[in-house]
């Protein structure tokens, strides 16, 4: 694989890749790890399934169980990391985020109905909150409404790492700005 020499060049990669990661499901980058703060006030991290970016807002998109541990979680603490790893590029990408949940709206509804026909919609109209003790749940008739909600991501800033054969290369990116780290 070429190495890419400029900050341009590697920051068209690394939204290159990320774009793809979205409607690529064999992508090393579609299933990242969330980190966020707990209500504990201690760090948790989940993996979860990128599902759209916008590259121009800068915007990551994931969907979530609106019932999630991670909801409250992010609405009491609204920032968040996401990790990726990708063993073919051999880098690694610490992507800093501050999150909105969004539970309504034409966004919302206009995702349910292409989730809605699919085996995924399971996971949103579960009578059960993703978590709870299974001793707890019950089998209810059909939910009158689903949980499906979505995490907005805005990045603030990326930690890009290449690990090279000879050397590794790493800088931290901004929308903004470009700075050389040492590895």
């Amino acid at each position: 694989m070429e190495r890419l020499q400029t900050p341009e060049a590697i920051r068209q990669r690394i939204w290159q890749e990320l774009v793809r990661s979205s409607r690529d499901r064999h992508h090393a980058w579609r299933t990242p790890a969330l980190a966020t703060l707990g209500p504990d006030q201690r760090p948790d991290a989940r993996t979860v399934v990128l599902r759209h970016v916008d590259e121009a807002a800068e915007r990551l998109e994931i969907y979530t169980d609106m019932r999630s541990p991670k909801r409250a979680a992010l609405e009491q603490a609204p920032w968040a990391l996401f990790l990726f790893w990708s063993h073919r590029l051999r880098w690694q990408l610490r992507v800093s985020v501050r999150v909105s949940v969004i539970d309504t709206g034409p966004r919302v509804e206009q995702l349910w109905s292409q989730v809605k026909n699919t085996s995924a919609a399971a996971d949103y109209l579960s009578p059960n909150p993703p978590g709870s003790a299974l001793e707890a749940c019950t089998q209810v008739e059909a939910p009158a409404r689903h949980w499906f909600g979505i995490i907005d991501a805005q990045v603030c800033e990326i930690d890009w790492l290449e690990l090279g054969s000879v050397e590794h290369r790493r800088a931290r990116l901004t929308r903004d700005s470009w700075q050389w780290l040492n590895p």
